[in-house]
């Protein structure tokens, strides 16, 4: 074994980091990093460490000093911010503080009175090797605080000089570049703030006409958006817009025979219209889209595409590229499968193809063709079938063009596969949100997903319902449980969706299954959009609340709270001084009521202060004092309350009280 280099530093631990850093963590624009890591060395002389942190591709890094907050266990913290979308990098360096330890250590003698003069030559010459890499002002303080050292002749004396603290600064913070060590280089991806802060409003075009049996189209789209906008949502969401196949193309509730005028399942693409860059004639012209992409931006939306790869039997691949299918020994081609399920008007691509660098670069251009076309997020559909390596580099491909491109992973599956879509790329990702319904459960999953190392490579998406997915809660708990499966969804995390539909309470199941019957995804569906019952008051609420505080618009401050009711999830976001708090009631058939425990300590409040709560759901406000206070929820009325805290400015105001 050869002898090993000199260096006598360790950095461990360096967080946060995804697998060791072999996958960025996520961060947003205008966000603070903050980095910890375990910094040490041998023996007992002083370290220093730096942050360094540059835009992927720039030489020159920006350099801010990191600090030891536990020196019992060497532990040291630094931030820095991300900047510009795309990907940033950030290491740690660290030194050996000769200087520093020289100085420590001399103090203690002086203060004991103890003889220095040995220890007074000790540091004059280590100021004195400094000069030789000391830049040239530093170098030329350094000179004059040496030659006044030199003009006394008490040892004292001259301590007091070379301990003066702006020459120990001075030299710690230039330490001999031959004790330097470096940590891996570490990335971060940056993305703008919708990836994290957004509300979703999923709907087929082809269902938002006022005209039954006559397609919707982009036109009619239009006219729905002053709605969708007053709710409050930011992005409008598409299933598949392309040209529907004809051959097996399926009727209403996925029968297997569809009359003339059907119109077919969106996710069966391609027919003589063209693929998956053209536009399904019955919705209108390429011209109509464009007209629709600036008046969503003008309304303050943004249009997201799903992105399916699935090719009816019509599609001109079949034709062009019949080596992308899988070939059955007969020499048919393979359609789409989950057992029991068939899906005979869908044909996956073969990933295994021996074309695979051609088929590879036409799903690149095909998503570079609609982002050119101003769609800057794509949901993209059953992910989990593709191979890791392919988005992996689908995704960076296209961000290198477009760094604003946000990428939603729809895969709902294995954990572990989620979670390896998201660290390789997938911006948002669909979460088991859909199926956790209960208290525990609840704060275990959201815990996971709200703390490291998950949050720093994750962000979940909570979709209350979606075209394939009428959760069992829904269909049994009636109007209560869409109310409160809409806070949940509004406030857990700062980006969630509903599909159409669900701001009516609307839906009736296929019998003994979690789908719809009569789904948009195989028939046109006109709709009231104000029909009695509706909770788009609720949803427009949630998003205004949403929108005016910054608490709520953050990921990893979640945090649960102590609440005696096992019914009645308690918890609370903070950012700076604005907290909110949320309770909701998990029973949609039952009044239940509970003490709720606050934590006023983090408030800044005291076990005696009395304080507001305003809940913006009711717009009612109540004081409350100390720790422990009371709710009652009644999903017959309102089932949640959103409460933000404030201080008691005025006791001549008026409030009601639990």
């Amino acid at each position: 074994m050869p002898i090993p280099d000199s260096k006598r530093i360790l950095i461990e631990d360096v967080q946060p980091t995804v697998d060791g850093g072999r996958y960025p963590i996520k961060r947003e624009v205008g966000d603070r990093v903050e980095v910890t890591a375990a910094i040490f060395r041998d023996g007992h002389d002083k370290l220093v460490a730096w942050l360094l942190s540059r835009p992927q591709g720039k030489k020159t890094w920006e350099r801010t000093p990191m600090r030891c907050t536990n020196p019992g266990l060497d532990e040291w913290q630094g931030e820095f911010t991300v900047g510009e979308l795309g990907f940033m990098e950030f290491a740690i360096e660290a030194f050996c503080d000769h200087y520093g330890s020289w100085a420590a250590d001399t103090r203690k003698k002086v203060e004991a009175h103890v003889d220095v003069a040995s220890d007074v030559l000790e540091g004059m010459a280590l100021a004195r090797r400094a000069l030789e890499w000391l830049p040239k002002k530093p170098q030329a303080f350094v000179k004059d605080q040496l030659k006044m050292a030199e003009s006394y002749q008490d040892p004292r004396a001259r301590a007091q000089i070379l301990l003066a603290p702006d020459l120990v600064k001075t030299l710690s913070d230039h330490p001999d570049a031959a004790t330097r060590v470096q940590s891996p280089v570490y990335r971060v991806r940056v993305d703008r703030v919708a990836a994290r802060f957004a509300a979703w409003y999923e709907c087929f075009p082809r269902s938002c006409g006022r005209e039954k049996g006559r397609s919707g189209t982009f036109r009619d789209v239009e006219e729905r958006l002053p709605e969708i906008e007053a709710m409050g949502f930011d992005v409008l969401y598409f299933p598949p817009i392309h040209p529907i196949g004809f051959t097996k193309r399926k009727g209403p509730n996925n029968s297997l025979v569809a009359g003339k005028n059907d119109p077919g399942c969106p996710y069966s693409i391609g027919n003589s219209f063209g693929g998956h860059d053209a536009i399904e004639p019955s919705l209108g012209t390429m011209k109509d889209f464009a007209r629709l992409v600036k008046k969503c931006q003008e309304a303050g939306l943004e249009i997201a595409l799903d992105f399916a790869i699935n090719c009816s039997p019509d599609h001109p691949y079949l034709k062009e590229h019949p080596e992308w299918f899988s070939h059955r020994p007969d020499g048919t081609i393979k359609y789409a499968e989950n057992p029991p399920k068939k899906y005979e008007d869908i044909y996956p691509l073969n990933f295994d193809t021996p074309d695979r660098e051609g088929m590879w670069m036409e799903m690149r251009r095909i998503l570079l063709f609609w982002a050119e076309k101003g769609v800057r997020i794509f949901r993209v559909d059953n992910p989990h079938t593709k191979p890791f390596g392919f988005w992996e580099w689908l995704i960076a491909e296209v961000q290198a063009v477009y760094p604003d491109v946000i990428f939603l992973s729809e895969a709902f599956t294995r954990p572990r596969v989620m979670k390896a879509l998201a660290k390789l790329g997938f911006t948002q990702s669909y979460s088991y949100f859909t199926w956790r319904n209960f208290k525990q459960e609840i704060i275990d999953y959201f815990t996971e997903l709200t703390t490291p190392p998950v949050c720093n490579y994750m962000r979940a998406n909570l979709f209350t319902n979606t075209p394939d997915i009428f959760p069992t809660f829904l269909q049994r708990g009636g109007r209560p449980a869409y109310k409160i499966r809409a806070v949940l969804a509004a406030t857990l995390s700062p980006v969630y969706g509903i599909f159409q539909g669900f701001e009516l309470c609307e839906g009736e199941p296929v019998p003994g299954k979690e789908e719809y019957l009569n789904s948009d995804k195989y028939e046109i569906r006109v709709r009231d959009w104000n029909a009695p019952g509706n909770i788009k008051d609720l949803i427009t609420k949630l998003n205004r609340a949403r929108r005016a505080h910054p608490a709520l618009q953050e990921y990893e401050n979640l945090r649960f709270y102590r609440c005696d009711n096992q019914h009645i999830l308690f918890y609370g976001k903070s950012l700076g001084d604005d907290h909110v708090l949320v309770a909701v009631n998990l029973d949609p058939f039952q009044k239940h009521h509970s003490w709720v425990y606050v934590p006023i300590a983090q408030y800044g409040f005291g076990p005696d202060d009395t304080y507001q709560v305003h809940d913006l759901i009711t717009d009612k406000t109540y004081l409350w004092k100390g720790e422990r206070n009371y709710v009652e929820l009644d999903p017959a009325a309102e089932p949640a309350n959103l409460f933000v805290v404030r201080r008691w400015v005025s006791k001549e105001q008026n409030f009601d009280y639990y």
